[in-house]
């Protein structure tokens, strides 16, 4: 799932995560900047209603889960290196989306969420989260999604980097999704309906 970019003279790719890119994505979240990835490896909202799990439980439970067969995202590369990752999946997968008062279903459509996505210090500002969001979309239709949904920071001051996994409004806008729930006055639930 390769889509060249012309951003900087840098080729970027997207695949999914298997156990074959498993350790590109381990090299992704071990790069500095990357402390609060290495604690959840994407893993908070696919649990609810149980006990937190040991150190290092999260990442064995998301690699457990891409062992299973389950994709539950996409890494990126800038010119084959790890430099991104974007967490989604059909939304019954995030347990925790449910009872969010955020994120809660905005009605009874069958979505793909977005939940995370992280691009290190050291690949920011090369577009690499525009990219990874249309590769996700593409992913989404290529296996049967009708609805994408992401739960976006709409902030008129700028937030720190480290703590937009979310994503922006702006990022999202750009990319066709539209607004259709703000339960919060910073956060709103945006979609994309695929054709």
């Amino acid at each position: 799932m390769a889509a060249p970019s012309g951003t900087a003279g840098h080729e970027f790719a997207a695949r999914p995560l298997t156990p074959a890119t498993w350790p590109d994505l381990e090299a992704l979240f071990a790069m500095p900047g990357g402390s609060i990835v290495r604690g959840c490896w994407c893993m908070h909202y696919r649990r609810t209603g149980t006990p937190a799990l040991a150190p290092g439980g999260n990442k064995a439970a998301l690699r457990d889960l891409t062992g299973s067969g389950v994709i539950p995202g996409l890494v990126g590369y800038l010119d084959a290196k790890p430099a991104g990752w974007i967490s989604l999946g059909p939304r019954p997968g995030y347990l925790r989306l449910r009872r969010s008062p955020v994120m809660k279903p905005v009605d009874d459509a069958e979505v793909w969420s977005v939940v995370c996505s992280y691009v290190p210090p050291a690949y920011r500002g090369r577009g690499v989260q525009h990219q990874l969001l249309a590769a996700a979309i593409g992913f989404a239709r290529q296996n049967g999604a009708g609805i994408v949904e992401a739960y976006p920071v709409d902030k008129p001051e700028r937030s720190h980097d480290d703590f937009m996994f979310f994503g922006s409004r702006s990022l999202y806008a750009q990319a066709g999704f539209t607004e259709v729930a703000r339960r919060s006055p910073t956060r709103v639930v945006m979609r994309l309906a695929l054709a």
